[in-house]
Parts: C-alpha cells; sequence; structure tokens
C-alpha cells in the first residue's frame, strides 16, 4: 500500500461525498449525518479535545473518523464517531492506524473512550482495537485510557 497520512481536517474534504455514496450502498447513513452535521454547523469536532481525522493514501481521502464529548456519559468520557475506512483500504490497517490516533488525541482530555457498533464486523474490529464490549444504552464498547489497570 502507498503511504498513509492521517491528518485533523478542519474541512470536510470533496472526497467525503465518495466515502459517503460507498457508506449509504452498504447500508450506513452516518456519514450523511457527518456531512450534513458539519455543513448545518451542529457538530465540526470543534470543542475542546475533539478532532475529526482524515486518513489519506495518494492525497485520496480513503478513512474519516472522530472524536467527541459522549453527550450521554461525564465530561472526562470521549465517544469515537462516524468512522469509516473505504471498502478497498479495509484489512490494510488503516482502520487501526485511524483509531489509534484518535485514541492518542483523546488521552490528552479522556478518561475513557466509547462508541456505539451495530455490525458483528465493527464489533469485532473494536475489539482487536483494544476496546471491550459494555452493556449501555448507549454504547456498545469502551476503552480505558492511561491507567489501564483502573476501569470505569
Amino acid at each position: 500500500m502507498d503511504e498513509l497520512a492521517i491528518r485533523q481536517l478542519s474541512t470536510l474534504p470533496p472526497d467525503i461525498l465518495i466515502l459517503e455514496a460507498e457508506a449509504i450502498a452498504g447500508g450506513f447513513r452516518f456519514l450523511t449525518r457527518l456531512v450534513a452535521d458539519w455543513e448545518n454547523g451542529s457538530n465540526r469536532f470543534d470543542q475542546p479535545g475533539e478532532c475529526l481525522l482524515g486518513a489519506f493514501c495518494n492525497g485520496q481521502l480513503i478513512a474519516i473518523g472522530g472524536l467527541s464529548y459522549d453527550p450521554y456519559a461525564g465530561p472526562d468520557i470521549g465517544r469515537l464517531r462516524r468512522v469509516y475506512v473505504a471498502r478497498a483500504s479495509r484489512g490494510k490497517s488503516v482502520g487501526r492506524a485511524l483509531v489509534q490516533q484518535l485514541l492518542e488525541y483523546a488521552a490528552q482530555r479522556f478518561r475513557v473512550v466509547r462508541l456505539t457498533t451495530d455490525t458483528p464486523e465493527g464489533a469485532a474490529f473494536y475489539l482487536r482495537c483494544g476496546f471491550l464490549p459494555v452493556q449501555d444504552d448507549f454504547a456498545t464498547h469502551e476503552k480505558a485510557l492511561g491507567d489501564a489497570t483502573q476501569s470505569g
């Protein structure tokens, strides 16, 4: 695979529409929500501790993912949102590299990061990234950051 570049996004790259179309074709609407929320200003991942990262290969956006406060938990809890990897880039550690960078960013402000996934593939992916399953109405997985000897 060509060199992967992961960087923080302050604007949505035009290629987001390509990823969005692929996601919709796969039955996922969360990139549509990402674009709509960005355009109407309701979520631009620009609050303190938040970020939106894009993974690029040869200048093309191949994956995206955001980190925000978890609106369902305390102020020291982050939430992974809108993580999507282009089908052609799956199985090449792109998603793992993106999530790792999001977690490194999260560790500066959050004690725990949570997320929700509704597919077996997503669940297996997050387990491989070190998340643990949780029984919660608003999250399916979480990962303690920093001192992992104590979990919430």
